[in-house]
């Protein structure tokens, strides 16, 4: 009677899980794949049951509005992908019957306002477009995401020709931040690692690259100021992202309509900081003599080097924000430095206090460059006096709760919690990610403006260049959806079959994805 239960329980866990045990199985993939269909799901779409047919070496781009370099370059990158289109395995057969007469040969753009140089958080990404052949936007940045979903509805027809829809669509995003963090520092990610998940995340619509750069483990960034943090710092010589490197990463991003925000997480998080700057550092006593702990909150050289470091990073990420951690700061160190210790109870402070002293300074400096400072949940202890304009990125705990409180303090929000990429379980784990509501919390409408949105975060201890693209998507595309669409977009069905079209799409323009969700022929 057990064993009967068990195997029944183990049924149903697989018929949820769309999975299966070899008990009943029909032959071909496990999902069908869409065939033409949007991700991110649009915000408004009208379908008529028609095709329009475009030859692939017969067709161009026609901007009849204002251009600039990004427009260019977008032009040309979005005709390879459409004439690539046709080597998609995902194709169907179109009749007399099921496409208008007329052929495409001209897709005409037309943006209405001048470019913005650098994409930022108010970016208007409002686009329109209708299958006929026509994208308009009042910002590059629509220009760019019109440009992705008109390239995502055309799929291969007969003898070697393309079809797209009859269809006309209203979009914008939910949420103005729709952010993937990438660590290299655990693991050196190379240059075309990086620019491959730049790419996957024009794909997914994600606007925000947070780049961890640095970390314990080692210090891959080429300071102007202070060369020596990488010189020191890094795994090895060749480990090491040049300013030319940060650059061309922030360039690339900018050409696709993604914001580079770096993060320099401090107090803690800075072992390979003391490589070269020893004198920075909390010296450990017993237990942990001989070793080093986080940043000295009371030494004013560690005040001094973050000043003169932090003028850099604005010079060099245009962003008008930058991440300064504050997570996981090792009170035990501070507690075994005899002169830190002495410090705290001459002046009736607890280490907690140290760590809040010492974040409210740097995030302070970072507003003095008139930049707005983000920071994980453990930098928001108790009457913390961080500046206006602070934003809250919350990656551990109940963060429903912590929504609650920090909304009602009056401070704009990021979610990660529950978009740890590095979580790994079985196929299909993205609909655990898929389920994740940013406003799920207590708060008031006015609370709920304060949510920017989110992030995915792919630490990297256990991947490398070998297969973090691999890990990141499509698992990101389920975050993706989730803060462009709107949030009754949760048909988990119909989400499983166009990320399975999603991905062979993404493969197909190189990004190696792993399969969403079971077996299937991409």
């Amino acid at each position: 009677m057990m064993k009967s239960i068990a195997i029944t329980l183990l049924l149903l866990i697989a018929f949820e899980n769309n999975t299966s045990f070899g008990y009943i199985i029909d032959p071909g993939p496990q999902i069908k794949a869409t065939n033409g269909e949007v991700w991110p799901r649009p915000k408004f779409e009208q379908k008529t049951p028609k095709y329009f047919v475009i030859d692939p070496d017969n067709f161009d781009f026609s901007v009849i509005g204002r251009t600039c370099d990004i427009l260019e370059d977008a032009v040309v990158r979005y005709k390879n992908i459409i004439k690539n289109t046709v080597k998609s395995i995902l194709r169907s057969t179109l009749t007399n019957y099921h496409y208008h007469n007329k052929p495409i040969t001209q897709i005409t753009i037309n943006l209405t306002s001048p470019c913005e140089f650098m994409p930022n958080l108010t970016m208007d990404e409002w686009y329109y477009l209708s299958g006929s052949g026509n994208i308009l936007a009042h910002s590059i940045w629509g220009i760019l995401r019109g440009l992705e979903t008109y390239s995502q509805l055309i799929t291969p027809a007969n003898n070697g020709l393309l079809k797209i829809r009859d269809v006309r669509i209203r979009d914008s995003p939910r949420y103005p931040h729709r952010g993937l963090l990438l660590d290299t520092s655990r693991h050196f990610m190379e240059m075309k690692t990086i620019y491959d998940v730049l790419d996957g995340m024009a794909y997914n619509k994600l606007n925000v690259f947070h780049w961890h750069i640095v970390d314990d483990h080692s210090f891959p960034y080429q300071s102007i100021k202070y060369p020596e943090l990488s010189e020191k710092g890094a795994y090895l010589p060749d480990m090491v992202y040049s300013q030319n490197d940060v650059a061309s990463v922030i360039e690339y991003a900018r050409l696709r309509g993604i914001r580079v925000i770096a993060e320099f997480d401090v107090p803690g998080h800075t072992r390979s900081w003391g490589n070269s700057h020893p004198e920075l550092l909390t010296e450990c006593g017993e237990p942990y003599k001989g070793k080093l702990g986080p940043l000295d909150p009371i030494s004013e050289e560690s005040y001094k080097f973050m000043e003169n470091f932090i003028e850099e990073i604005v010079q060099v990420f245009p962003d008008k924000y930058m991440h300064l951690g504050g997570d996981e700061v090792g009170f035990e160190c501070w507690d075994s430095n005899s002169t830190i210790r002495n410090y705290t109870k001459a002046n009736n402070l607890t280490y907690t206090h140290l760590q809040k002293k010492f974040m409210e300074k740097v995030t302070r400096m970072a507003t003095n460059n008139s930049v707005n400072p983000i920071v994980w949940q453990e930098a928001m202890v108790e009457n913390v006096n961080m500046p206006e304009g602070t934003v809250v990125q919350v990656w551990l705990g109940d963060w429903r709760k912590l929504f609650s409180e920090f909304t009602n303090a009056g401070h704009h929000v990021l979610l990660s919690e529950c978009w740890y990429l590095d979580h790994l379980s079985t196929g299909g784990d993205w609909l655990k990610y898929y389920r994740c509501e940013p406003e799920n919390f207590n708060g008031t409408n006015e609370q709920k403006k304060l949510v920017l949105g989110g992030e995915a975060c792919m630490w990297s201890e256990v991947v490398n260049n070998n297969n973090v693209v691999q890990r990141i998507f499509p698992r990101v595309s389920a975050t993706a959806e989730r803060l462009w669409s709107q949030e009754f977009i949760r048909d988990e069905i119909d989400a499983k079959r166009r990320l399975e079209e999603h991905t062979c799409r993404m493969i197909l323009r190189g990004i190696p994805a792993q399969p969403p969700t079971g077996p299937g022929i991409c």
